[in-house]
């Protein structure tokens, strides 16, 4: 008896390794006949994953130093309470202003992605503005850390003194992070279909964490220091 042999269907094999030679970026899960740049990203998410351990680390390490500030000034007859510069609240702002130039921007990598107007260039004006932003944030802290040292408030001048220059520049680190991040982003976004909606929210969740952060710190070196 003849035994008939089927062909795989070769039109469904081509597809598969079209999408799989991108490398997991945004463009190759949208439709092959090019009509649109992307759909949703239903691939895993490591990198969110990831960063939510990063935050959930971040977040102990910092409840560890309010909790040592608050049992070292219940035990402490040094204890001078600080005069917090004028430029820490403007760097308030400042954070605040990034985390919505940063909503922005990813309102518009949306849009850019959902567009089927190939010419348009990717959005990353407000990226930018929030990279700028970060600067000045990092900026106004060292400038925040020299009106300290004109008052003769250093690092081993007293706890309270010590508690912020710690405090501070644990968090001035961790914004750096981010900025890296924002970097990263940016630089994905020079060939859109290596960016990975993943890894845009990581970032964006991590910045919006670097602002909550900021003002819990505010409010504890305003009501303990």
């Amino acid at each position: 008896m003849a035994t008939t042999i089927q062909h795989p269907e070769t039109e469904n094999v081509d597809i598969v390794r079209r999408r799989r030679s991108f490398g997991g970026g945004l463009l190759h899960l949208g439709p092959m006949d090019g009509t649109r740049k992307s759909v949703e990203d239903p691939s895993p998410e490591p990198v969110r994953t990831g960063v939510w351990i990063g935050l959930a680390a971040i977040t102990m390490s910092f409840a560890a130093f309010t909790s040592a500030l608050v049992v070292r000034q219940s035990t402490a007859n040094d204890w001078h309470h600080l005069v917090i510069p004028r430029i820490v609240f403007a760097n308030t702002i400042v954070l605040i202003a990034s985390s919505a130039t940063l909503q922005a921007s990813r309102k518009r990598i949306a849009s850019f992605f959902r567009s089927k107007d190939r010419a348009r260039s990717a959005p990353q004006f407000w990226l930018w503005m929030t990279l700028l932003l970060g600067l000045i944030f990092v900026g106004g802290q060292y400038l925040a850390w020299l009106k300290l040292r004109t008052q003769g408030l250093y690092l081993a001048t007293n706890p309270n003194s010590a508690f912020f220059y710690v405090l501070t520049a644990m968090h001035g680190l961790h914004v750096l992070g981010g900025l890296g991040g924002l970097l990263r982003v940016l630089y994905k976004l020079r060939e859109p279909v290596s960016l990975r909606r993943s890894t845009l929210d990581a970032t964006s969740y991590y910045w919006h964490f670097m602002g909550i952060l900021w003002l819990y710190l505010l409010f504890v070196v305003w009501l303990k220091l």
